[in-house]
């Protein structure tokens, strides 16, 4: 009996990564690559498919039998109707200050919608620029569209910041008097078929014509499903951005909070514009690594600063026009990034603070996934400056919508 395959690709701001298990849940062969052309552009993603899938061995090309996508939230673009992008996508971390008065009136009980990082606030601005007969659609529907060469679902969960309703199972009602209203997807729950890859695209990357489609989910939780994490438990995702999850009871709305439905259980968290983005502006992968055997952990610095990726806030706070504090910066290397460690645990530890506010609970364990998950010394200064023992996990976030597709039903 031939080996049966599946695979999960995710993409996030950097580059994208691919996964793939067999029916034991065994990690058989990974992959990353950077974006061709920037993170923006579309054409990086698709091109990125490409090569990740070209690279694939052939035993395995031939016998991978599902395949889910998973991808950054909030990430939006316009195509046009048969889904070729229009322009760029309008990225997760950037703030759409105009429609303010437009985008009140259209969410008047869905207060959590009234923040210009919301999707709606892309989509109204990208149909501004580009009129209404468009298609809106999220990087993980764009890209599971790409493979079927149909863009007519996206996943719920990628949908929420465009206004989706995970409890309804609609669309606000407001929006059913709008002429845009045909430009969003029609919703399909997370992990389930959608279809079979185009058979075109299977043959010119010499991939199983019978390949199922899943619908995806966002990056965030499918580093969920890698960590396997349980209620007592709470999850960090260090990548270009922090996110902070858990498992609660019962689903909240509040701005700057996503709170999504995994596995049958209410995950709520938040994703702050701070994180591993602002290190790589200083420093390259191997200049961290080097600099941060150097920082005496049970020392501080007294250095206050604000680590922001670039001007605006999405949580803890929700304020687009909260400025980065970048200096002072010391003549010793080691010693700064030292400073901006301490100033990422604390941006974390607020957010784990907020999430209290919320749920009444804090996690008791940690479980931290992405690349800033691997460096000792940053794991140690969260510790203490968070006060709740700290874990890493080795699998990635593309594991997470690996097994998405695994546990894929009709």
């Amino acid at each position: 009996m031939r080996d049966k395959f599946f695979g999960g690709l995710d993409f996030g701001t950097s580059g994208a990564r691919i996964s793939i298990i067999n029916l034991k849940r065994e990690l058989k062969y990974s992959n990353s690559i950077p974006y061709e052309y920037g993170f923006k552009d579309p054409n990086s993603w698709s091109n990125s498919c490409e090569k990740l899938l070209d690279s694939l061995p052939l035993h395995i090309k031939s016998n991978i039998v599902k395949l889910a996508i998973s991808g950054t939230s909030g990430t939006l673009i316009a195509c046009n109707l048969r889904g070729d992008p229009i322009g760029e996508a309008i990225p997760y971390d950037q703030a759409c200050n105009d429609n303010k008065n437009l985008i009140e009136s259209l969410t008047i009980e869905e207060d959590h919608l009234q923040t210009p990082y919301s999707s709606l606030a892309k989509a109204l601005k990208l149909i501004d620029k580009y009129g209404k007969n468009i298609l809106l659609r999220h990087q993980s529907d764009w890209i599971t569209g790409w493979f079927l060469k149909d863009w007519t679902y996206g996943e719920e969960g990628n949908n929420l910041k465009l206004g989706w309703d995970l409890i309804k199972e609609s669309w606000p009602k407001s929006y059913f008097n709008t002429s845009w209203v045909k430009s969003l997807p029609l919703i399909i729950k997370s992990g389930k078929i959608m279809g079979q890859i185009h058979s075109g695209l299977a043959e010119r990357l010499k991939l199983n014509k019978k390949i199922l489609l899943i619908s995806g989910t966002t990056d965030s939780n499918a580093a969920f499903l890698a960590a396997g994490l349980d209620k007592e438990e709470g999850l960090t995702v260090l990548g270009t951005t922090i996110v902070v999850k858990k498992i609660i009871n019962q689903p909240i709305k509040e701005k700057g909070i996503t709170t999504h439905r995994v596995c049958e259980d209410w995950i709520c968290g938040g994703a702050s514009n701070a994180g591993c983005g602002i290190l790589s502006k200083f420093f390259s992968d191997l200049e961290i690594k080097e600099l941060s055997r150097q920082i005496n952990t049970s020392t501080k610095t007294y250095i206050n600063l604000i680590p922001l990726n670039s001007r605006g806030e999405r949580f803890p706070v929700n304020n687009p026009f909260l400025e980065p504090i970048l200096s002072p910066r010391p003549v010793s290397d080691s010693l700064y990034l030292h400073a901006l460690f301490e100033g990422l645990a604390r941006i974390e530890l607020k957010g784990w603070e907020k999430l209290y506010e919320l749920t009444g609970s804090l996690p008791k364990r940690i479980v931290t996934i992405g690349g800033g998950s691997k460096n000792p010394q940053w794991r140690a200064i969260r510790e203490q400056i968070i006060n709740i023992p700290i874990v890493s996990c080795k699998k990635t976030t593309s594991f997470g919508t690996a097994l998405l597709a695994i546990n894929a039903t009709q």
